[in-house]
């Protein structure tokens, strides 16, 4: 398929998403949301697809928020079915998906491009990155799923502070609180970002979606975590990833996963 605004790459397990509006700090639009939900289902589809990255075009931004011209003269009803079709088809999509989502945040991180990459399963920002919800200076809160995801990685507190005062913080900061996991220099933020879905390679696919999953149901409220952890845990051992991990480990050589 051909795609107006990514463009992506596969290359040895890895698939890269690079978000392309560059003359627009590659700010999410409906196109954008579509086209993301398009590749990363094809993706997860793609048995010689393991792991993905997100990443924006350019230096400047891996996404400067969501394209306030498309909505600014919104109902208040086109405004709610805004936010529950983006964080349907995309943000909580992409939370729930089988195979890890990592955000290579090389740049500016704003609103709609915070969300979506605290909508990965983790975050990795060159040290020019900056990150923040300013949402409240433009008279409406973050409503794909900001609101709810900043707190869990941030605590109540910092993610009141941020959203509250609009304000936007730095990578070393965002690192100190939780928000990213690691941050490099821009020249080495895919390289390192490789490095570390490389490491998630060499173990089981499938056990990893259950992880996924069970990590998942512990900020879902209509779900107990740990019944979800111990139903995951009881699949495991019926699938052929577990019978040829336990057989390397105890043959003593490294494991080769069939995956799904």
């Amino acid at each position: 398929m051909n795609f107006e605004t990514i463009l992506i790459d596969k290359n040895e397990g890895i698939a890269t998403i690079t978000i392309n509006r560059p003359q627009k700090l590659n700010a999410l639009n409906k196109t954008t949301i579509f086209e993301l939900h398009t590749a990363l289902k094809s993706l997860e589809s793609d048995a010689s697809i393991q792991v993905m990255i997100i990443i924006g075009s350019g230096e400047k931004a891996f996404v400067a928020g969501a394209d306030i011209s498309e909505f600014a003269n919104f109902s208040t009803s086109e405004g709610k079915d805004l936010a529950r079709k983006g964080q349907e088809m995309l943000f909580n999509f992409i939370e729930n998906l089988k195979k890890p989502v990592i955000a290579a945040i090389n740049g500016f991180a704003l609103g709609g491009g915070l969300e979506l990459a605290m909508s990965c399963h983790f975050r990795i920002a060159s040290d020019n990155a900056k990150m923040g919800l300013p949402e409240v200076s433009l008279g409406v809160i973050p409503g794909y799923g900001g609101t709810q995801r900043l707190p869990q990685l941030v605590g109540k507190g910092k993610a009141m502070e941020l959203i509250m005062t609009a304000g936007m913080i730095s990578a070393n900061e965002a690192k100190d609180v939780g928000l990213v996991n690691h941050v490099t220099t821009q020249e080495e933020l895919m390289g390192f970002t490789k490095k570390i879905a490389e490491k998630i390679m060499r173990n089981s696919p499938v056990a990893i979606a259950e992880a996924i999953k069970a990590i998942n149901a512990n900020f879902d409220t209509a779900k107990n975590g740990f019944e979800v952890e111990i139903e995951a845990f009881g699949n495991c051992f019926g699938t052929p990833d577990f019978i040829e991990g336990t057989t390397a480990f105890l043959e003593k050589r490294k494991p080769n996963f069939p995956g799904f």
